[in-house]
């Protein structure tokens, strides 16, 4: 139960609302990357810290490669997306978990063929296939998409993403603005919900910090059985 927690904390995310002009946004032309330091605070029973990093750097071949990890005495988990970038569009081409709990581990490798629109699941060296749409994200890359969609003004989002071994579609609903204090420094951040539907016992909320490009500084989710979960901003790094 303690990892479920840990992952849901680092993958579990997230528009704008009305009362902010999409004007007073300027929209991305480009990504950049970036090294991110976060503080967790986890209530699994009893309070467990984590420190988390979140990068992003492209690679010799032109691919954005998007890394999570986090690490805790008795639990490591790190996630990576590769991805290539088609008009502020997102397109997958490699996700990879890994996860190691009281020395269990689990890995998973998902390759997405686009030519024949499907993606190889590799779980536990058993790999099988699954059709996918086009604009199919994985687990990571949806995140980066919604930080490119965010200066667009809209205050819902939706997208298909391989999760799982299925087609499962995350929608978000921008909830306005609010000042978020941080290790990091206060920012003016955008307040982002996970719309799991009206009977949802999980809620995650995600604040997105525009003078930051939309980078994530905090990330607070509650649980179906009341437990929380918080991440927050420590410090950026030059690349």
């Amino acid at each position: 139960m303690m990892y479920r927690r840990i992952k849901q904390i680092l993958c579990c995310t997230l528009l704008l609302a009305s009362s902010i002009s999409a004007q007073a946004l300027s929209p991305p032309t480009e990504l950049k990357p970036f090294r991110a330091l976060y503080e967790s605070q986890l209530d699994v029973g009893v309070e467990l810290a984590l420190d988390a990093v979140r990068e992003l750097r492209k690679d010799a071949n032109g691919h954005w490669i998007l890394t999570s990890t986090a690490e805790a005495v008795i639990a490591g988990i790190e996630e990576s997306s590769r991805f290539t970038l088609n008009d502020l569009q997102v397109i997958p081409q490699q996700y990879q978990y890994h996860r190691q709990v009281f020395g269990k581990r689990r890995d998973a490798v998902l390759d997405f063929d686009w030519p024949n629109s499907r993606v190889t699941n590799n779980v536990e060296d058993k790999p099988w296939h699954m059709d996918i749409p086009a604009g199919t994200l994985d687990k990571l890359g949806y995140q980066m998409q919604i930080r490119l969609d965010l200066p667009g003004g809209q205050t819902k989002l939706s997208y298909p993403v391989a999760d799982g071994g299925s087609l499962k579609q995350y929608d978000f609903e921008v909830l306005g603005t609010e000042s978020v204090e941080t290790p990091a420094g206060t920012f003016k951040a955008i307040k982002v919900q996970r719309d799991r539907g009206d009977d949802a016992k999980r809620e995650t909320y995600i604040w997105f910090a525009p003078e930051l490009d939309y980078m994530i500084v905090k990330l607070y989710q509650i649980e179906s059985d009341g437990k929380k979960a918080q991440l927050l901003l420590k410090k950026v790094e030059s690349p």
